[in-house]
């Protein structure tokens, strides 16, 4: 385990928007997203006052009985929303399922919007505890975050040589997932190989994180070599997903992570997974081919995609919970 540090992106010039600037970030974005697939961002923009609401937001839900938040399971398994209790999920199947609790939420529909109607893929209607203002800070902050998300990609674009907004239409109607996590301390009584998450690849375009003070999340370099991640004051770490990766024929690299909640206290984390819009198409970018060079991967849909990342994690957990029904 080393202490190396993951590089530190100041998103000052991209917000100020002069061609040096975005082209400056774009240029350590790029390179942050093809060595290791991993990097911190500040000056994001996100206002500091959202991020203790939500983060107090947290805590609220996972303190509530656990019959409450239960009642917040309908449908998981076809919607992506909702509460997912401790051990509910398996992000590596060959070890025990993780150590953690967590709450979804994504774009904000109502029942009657004709993407629900209809039965489109991916689309749902959100799930909210009965806790007051609870549901106004994570709407506030997933837009915040879905903003911040959008004008990363526009300096993704400008490295990979593509128009400025090609992924604009691709991620305004995204199948973002909005995710509040708790993690308790690792217990003595754990089997083998359960840590709070196990290791995994992310599934869509980019992650943008907000750990707390606690930290446990550890990055797997390309030569094997695990790196904590330790939390810094008013910055997020991002990862680039396995989708953006397809997108750029492996350019780019979605990188293993995990966490290890090891000590004492318990760890809350807020993730924000950008996946872009259900039928965006998911194909090679030309200048991520070099001469001579084919496409590794077919083109597809967002939707189906995230199908088959999502299935496989959730399907180890969703036998146990039939054979134990």
């Amino acid at each position: 385990m080393t202490d190396q540090g993951l590089p530190v992106i100041d998103l000052a010039p991209l917000a100020a928007g002069t061609q040096e600037g975005v082209a400056a970030v774009a240029s350590e974005i790029g390179h942050a997203a093809r060595e290791i697939g991993f990097f911190y961002v500040r000056n994001h923009g996100v206002e500091a006052a959202l991020i203790e609401r939500t983060f107090k937001a947290a805590h609220q839900l996972f303190s509530e009985p656990l019959d409450a938040k239960m009642a917040l399971t309908r449908d998981f398994f076809k919607t992506n929303r909702g509460y997912v209790p401790m051990k509910g999920e398996n992000l590596d199947p060959s070890k025990p399922s993780d150590l953690k609790e967590a709450f979804n939420i994504g774009l904000d529909l109502a029942p009657d919007d004709p993407r629900i109607v209809a039965g489109e893929p991916f689309r749902a209607v959100n799930q909210w505890p009965d806790l007051p203002g609870w549901k106004e800070t994570l709407l506030s902050y997933f837009n915040e975050v879905w903003a911040l998300g959008r004008r990363l990609h526009e300096a993704i674009s400008v490295d990979l040589g593509v128009e400025r907004d090609f992924f604009e239409d691709k991620l305004d109607a995204p199948m973002a997932t909005l995710r509040l996590l708790h993690y308790p301390p690792q217990p003595s009584n754990a089997e083998a190989g359960q840590i709070g998450a196990g290791t995994h690849t992310d599934y869509g375009n980019i992650t943008i994180l907000l750990p707390d003070e606690v930290g446990g999340l550890e990055v797997q370099r390309r030569d094997g070599v695990w790196l904590k991640a330790p939390t810094i004051e008013g910055a997020f770490v991002c990862n680039i997903g396995d989708c953006l990766m397809r997108w750029t024929n492996d350019v780019y690299v979605s990188t293993p992570h995990r966490v290890v909640n090891s000590g004492s206290r318990e760890r809350y984390s807020i993730a924000f997974f950008l996946d872009p819009n259900p039928e965006a198409e998911v194909a090679c970018l030309p200048g991520c081919l070099r001469e001579g060079e084919q496409a590794k991967y077919p083109a597809i849909s967002g939707a189906d995609y995230l199908k088959t990342r999502l299935d496989a994690s959730y399907e180890p957990v969703r036998v146990a919970r039939d054979l134990n029904s």
